[in-house]
């Protein structure tokens, strides 16, 4: 299976990346290819601009060269995953205008769906499960992007992972990257 990964963080040398280089070992070691979206690193463009701003009043609208070059390589890939340090309990600003720009009328929703059948998003929490649990950060992430963004958008096999204790012990830190390698290998 080919997966795009979508990467979104500052440093590619981080620990977010180094949990995004286990996990596409793991996707190779069960024999997927992925290919990454180094978001940040690409020089992406958050922003909705009007030539992509979605249109009830125009069916077929033709969207800017950018994000028809990243619909492109959204289509040639069969799955899809995310990497990302979770912020204000959600995605970086990136990656959701990413998806803002990208995932766009009558080609992810509406008309036309996406035709993946699955998505993963990995995503670097700080703070620990029972923090999360205590204040419904965790099932208020699944309903905002997997409900709310990946179902919506036709993806029925979708999850969220959250790999916290982000910026714990190293032993801890270990286990975070031994865990990104097996969500690679099952996925």
């Amino acid at each position: 299976m080919n997966v795009l990964v979508v990467f979104d963080h500052p440093r590619r040398n981080s620990f977010c990346g180094a949990v995004l280089d286990r996990f596409v070992d793991g996707l190779q070691e069960a024999g997927h290819k992925a290919e990454i979206a180094d978001l940040r690193a690409e020089g992406f463009d958050p922003r909705l601009g009007v030539e992509d701003e979605p249109d009830r009043d125009a069916p077929g609208k033709i969207y800017s060269p950018a994000v028809l070059a990243e619909q492109a390589r959204v289509t040639r890939n069969d799955a899809l995953a995310f990497v990302f340090p979770v912020w204000w309990w959600s995605l970086p600003a990136t990656s959701k205008g990413w998806i803002d720009r990208v995932w766009n009328r009558d080609w992810a929703y509406g008309a036309r769906k996406l035709t993946h059948n699955k998505a993963l998003l990995i995503g670097l929490a700080s703070a620990d499960a029972g923090q999360y649990a205590k204040r419904s950060y965790d099932s208020a992430m699944q309903t905002q992007l997997v409900q709310g963004v990946l179902n919506y958008c036709g993806i029925e096999e979708a999850s969220l992972e959250l790999l916290h204790g982000s910026t714990g012990s190293e032993s801890g830190r270990s286990g975070l990257l031994d865990r990104a390698a097996m969500l690679g290998r099952t996925f």
